[in-house]
């Protein structure tokens, strides 16, 4: 009897490893819960990155304040950038904590595969930033309009269009969260 229970654990852990595959790895256990009504905001730049029809633009977008008010900040691989101030919801829903593990996400369509499939990274370098070190220093990527990513720090470069794979192959790839694929003047969801 107690080697059937042994036999049942096995087969039970064997089914759950491979459920879980690459795919369980490819997205971050961290949930940033960012949500982004383009409808209300009418962001041109954050749109930009929301189409589809765009592939291969991709959107870094933050937090700032102006004037004690709390604002995004959108900037784009195509050197375009602006800012939208919080609404109701978004202010009530306190979205500046939700923008990846320390204020930044990029977004945007891949353009290397067909359909194209929508990206949202977390802003920080994988291989220099760490959520839990103090203090916490911040390692941004910048965005080409190349579809690469770059750390100032390290100087490695990452593959927007190609799931956020270090261009040389050493180090980790960018963390990568799920979001529902958004149209220009939708709803972003990345969760």
């Amino acid at each position: 009897m107690k080697h059937i229970h042994y036999y049942i654990i096995a087969i039970v852990m064997t089914v759950v490893l491979v459920a879980c595959g690459d795919e369980g790895n490819r997205f971050s256990s961290y949930h940033c819960n960012l949500t982004i009504d383009n409808s209300k905001h009418l962001n041109a730049v954050l749109a930009s990155a929301m189409d589809a029809n765009n592939a291969g633009t991709f959107c870094i977008i933050g937090f700032t304040l102006k004037g004690g008010a709390k604002h995004y900040t959108f900037s784009n691989s195509q050197g375009l950038t602006s800012t939208s101030i919080f609404n109701a919801i978004d202010d009530r829903m306190k979205m500046q904590e939700h923008i990846g593990m320390n204020g930044r996400l990029i977004v945007g369509y891949s353009n290397m595969e067909y359909p194209p499939v929508f990206y949202a990274y977390d802003g920080e370098c994988p291989n220099c930033f760490d959520l839990n070190a103090l203090p916490m220093r911040s390692y941004p990527l910048s965005i080409d309009n190349k579809g690469t990513a770059t750390c100032a720090h390290c100087h490695r470069q990452y593959r927007l269009n190609q799931g956020g794979f270090v261009a040389n192959n050493t180090g980790n790839h960018l963390t990568e969260y799920r979001a529902d694929p958004p149209q220009p003047h939708g709803v972003l969801r990345v969760y």
